[in-house]
C-alpha cells in the first residue's frame, strides 16, 4: 500500500529518499483523507504550491469528483528538488563521511574494500549493518576495531578492554558488533561459528563470563560436596577439577539462572543427575566445559533447557555443538509456546540450515511462521527429564 502524507515537507523527503534508492518514477500521495482540519490542508497546499514553482515534482490531479484535487505528486527534478529543500544528496554526504571514515589510517586491503560496502550503501541512503547514513564516527571505530583484531591487538584482553583502548569506550564495540562482524567476515577474517558472538570468542574475544554453576554429586580435588549444598560455582576453566562420586543419570544445562535454581532446589534431592547453568549464551570456556562433561560421560544423555525463542533456539544449537553429540530439548516443545506464550511479531531470523540434524530444527521451522509464540521458561516450572532407557522406557 502506498504511502500517503499529511505533512509536504515529509513528502517531498520522501521522494528523494526513494530516487535515492534507485527506485524509477518516483511519486508520492497526499493523505486527503486524513487532514485533521481544513487548517492543516491549507498549509500542505502551500507548501506543496511553492514546491511545485519551483518545477522540481509535478501534481497529477484526480478525475471526476475529484478534478480539483491533487492526488497525487510525481519528482521531475531531484537536483532542482535538493536545492529547493537545502539538502545535500546522499552520494555526496556518503562521499563526505569516507573522507573521515578513511582519513590517515593504513588498513588491510580487504578490510577496506569490505567497509566501502557501508559507503555504497549510504549513497543510496541505506542503513548498513545497523549504522545510520552518515554515521563516520561509528564506521571508522568498527574499522578500527576490525584492523586491530587482524592485528592481534586483542590477545590478552578481555572484550571491554579491548573495546575501551582501541575505540575510546568499554561498550562501543557491543554497540558496532554487527558493523565489525560484517567487516570481518568480507575480509575472510571470521571463524566459522553459529554467531557472531561465538565467531568473536573463539578470536579470543570473551567478556567476563559469569561462573560455572554445578549441581550434582560432587568431588572438588578429590573432597565431596556436602548433598545440602544445593550447587557450587567456579571457574569454567576449573571444570577438570569437579569429579563424581557415581556418574550422573542426566545432564541437563539451563539458559536461565531463576529456571537453575528452581530446578536444582525443587527438582532431584537426591541429585541423581548434573544440572548447570550456562549464563545465558554460553561463554567459549563453558562451551568447552559442556565439551569435557559430554567426553567425560559419553553415555550419559544430555539435555538443554532456553526459553522457546530463536535466540533459545541458537543457544541449544551452540551446546548441541558444543557437546559434539545429540541434545534432547527439555521443556521446549512449540506446543507449549502455543498453549501459554505470546505472539513473536516479527520474522526469526534464524536460518533453518543452521539446525540440519539438529534436534532444534522442528523448533527453528515453527519460528518461520507468522503465527509463531515465544515462551520464557520462567514460566515454565521445572521437571526431570525423561531419560530414554535402552527398552523405551523413560527413567523418570
Amino acid at each position: 500500500m502506498a504511502r500517503k502524507f499529511r505533512e509536504a515537507s515529509e513528502l517531498l523527503h520522501d521522494l528523494l529518499d526513494r530516487h535515492e534508492a534507485g527506485i524509477v518514477n518516483v511519486r508520492a500521495y497526499p493523505d486527503h483523507d486524513g487532514f485533521r482540519d481544513i487548517g492543516e490542508a491549507d498549509r500542505f497546499d502551500r507548501e506543496l504550491s511553492r514546491a511545485v514553482a519551483t518545477g522540481s515534482v509535478g501534481p497529477v490531479n484526480g478525475t471526476g469528483r475529484q478534478r480539483d484535487r491533487i492526488v497525487r505528486v510525481d519528482l521531475i527534478d531531484p537536483q532542482m528538488l535538493y536545492r529547493y529543500l537545502g539538502r545535500s544528496p546522499a552520494p555526496h554526504k556518503a562521499n563526505a563521511a569516507a573522507e573521515l571514515v578513511f582519513d590517515c589510517l593504513e588498513l588491510n586491503a580487504d578490510i577496506e574494500a569490505t567497509a566501502y560496502g557501508a559507503i555504497a550503501a549510504w549513497s543510496r541512503n541505506r542503513r548498513w549493518s545497523g549504522l545510520v547514513p552518515g554515521d563516520a564516527q561509528g564506521l571508522r571505530k568498527a574499522v578500527l576495531l576490525a584492523q586491530a583484531i587482524l592485528d592481534r591487538k586483542h590477545r590478552g584482553l578481555d572484550y571491554r578492554t579491548f573495546s575501551r583502548r582501541i575505540a575510546g569506550g568499554s561498550k562501543e564495540l557491543e554497540s558496532l558488533e554487527p558493523a565489525v562482524l560484517r567487516i570481518l567476515a568480507g575480509a575472510s577474517l571470521l571463524p566459522d561459528a553459529a554467531d557472531g558472538r561465538s565467531a568473536l570468542s573463539e578470536l579470543g574475544l570473551d567478556r567476563f563470563g559469569p561462573p560455572l554453576l554445578l549441581a550434582g554429586n560432587l568431588l572438588v580435588d578429590g573432597f565431596p560436596v556436602p548433598i545440602s549444598l544445593p550447587y557450587i560455582g567456579l571457574p569454567a576453566r576449573e571444570v577438570t577439577r569437579v569429579r563424581f562420586t557415581t556418574a550422573p543419570r542426566y545432564i541437563l544445562s539451563i539458559e536461565n539462572q531463576t529456571s537453575f535454581n528452581r530446578q536444582v532446589m525443587e527438582v532431584d534431592p537426591e541429585r541423581t543427575g548434573l544440572v548447570l547453568y550456562t549464563g545465558g549464551f554460553p561463554s567459549l570456556d563453558i562451551q568447552r566445559a559442556i565439551a569435557h562433561l559430554a567426553t567425560s560421560f559419553p553415555e550419559v544423555p544430555i539435555f538443554h533447557w532456553s526459553d522457546i525463542d530463536p535466540e533459545g533456539a541458537m543457544i541449544f544449537r551452540t551446546v548441541e555443538r558444543a557437546a559434539g553429540r545429540p541434545v534432547i530439548p527439555h521443556l521446549m516443545e512449540a506446543a507449549l509456546a502455543d498453549l501459554k506464550g505470546e505472539s513473536l511479531g516479527q520474522a526469526s531470523g534464524l536460518r533453518t540450515a543452521d539446525f540440519t540434524g539438529s534436534a532444534m530444527l522442528g523448533l527453528a521451522r515453527y519460528f518461520e511462521s507468522p503465527e509463531a509464540n515465544w515462551l520464557e521458561q520462567e514460566e515454565l516450572d521445572p521437571q526431570l527429564p525423561l531419560v530414554p532407557q535402552a527398552d523405551g522406557v523413560s527413567l523418570f
